[in-house]
C-alpha cells in the first residue's frame, strides 16, 4: 500500500473516528434494571479496541502498512460485533437505529480502507 488512494484516505479518516469514539465508552454509564444501555464488559472491551484501531490508523497512514491496515479493520469489526445485541434487546428504537448507521458505517469505511486505486485495465488485441 505504499500508493495510498483517496478512497483509502478516506477510509483510514472514517475509521480513526469510528475508533476515537470507542476510547471514552468506559466512561459512560452502564445499563441498569430501570434504564438500558450496554453492559460495563462491552464498554471495558471498547475502550482498548478503540486505542488499539486508533494507533493502527496512525501506523497505516504513516507507514502504509498492510498490517496495520487489517489490525485496524479487525478492531472495527470487532467493535461494530459488540454493538450487534443491540438488535436483540429490549431498548428504545433510537438505540437500535443507531446501531444499524454505526454498523453501515463500519462496513463502508472498510470497504474504503481496502479499495485499490482505479488504474485503467490495458486492452489486448
Amino acid at each position: 500500500m505504499s500508493n495510498t488512494s483517496t478512497r483509502q484516505k478516506v477510509g483510514l479518516v472514517m475509521a480513526g473516528v469510528l475508533a476515537a469514539t470507542n476510547i471514552p465508552s468506559v466512561l459512560t454509564p452502564s445499563g441498569s434494571d430501570s434504564e438500558p444501555g450496554p453492559p460495563l464488559e462491552v464498554l471495558w472491551v471498547d475502550t482498548p479496541l478503540g486505542i488499539v484501531g486508533v494507533v493502527a490508523v496512525v501506523l497505516a497512514w504513516r507507514s502504509g502498512s498492510r498490517a496495520a491496515l487489517r489490525v485496524a479493520a479487525g478492531s472495527l469489526i470487532l467493535i461494530g460485533v459488540t454493538a450487534l445485541p443491540g438488535f436483540f434487546v429490549d431498548v428504545p428504537s433510537w438505540v437500535k437505529l443507531l446501531v444499524a448507521v454505526s454498523l453501515v458505517y463500519t462496513v463502508v469505511t472498510i470497504v474504503l480502507m481496502f479499495s485499490n486505486a482505479h488504474r485503467p485495465v490495458p486492452v489486448l488485441d
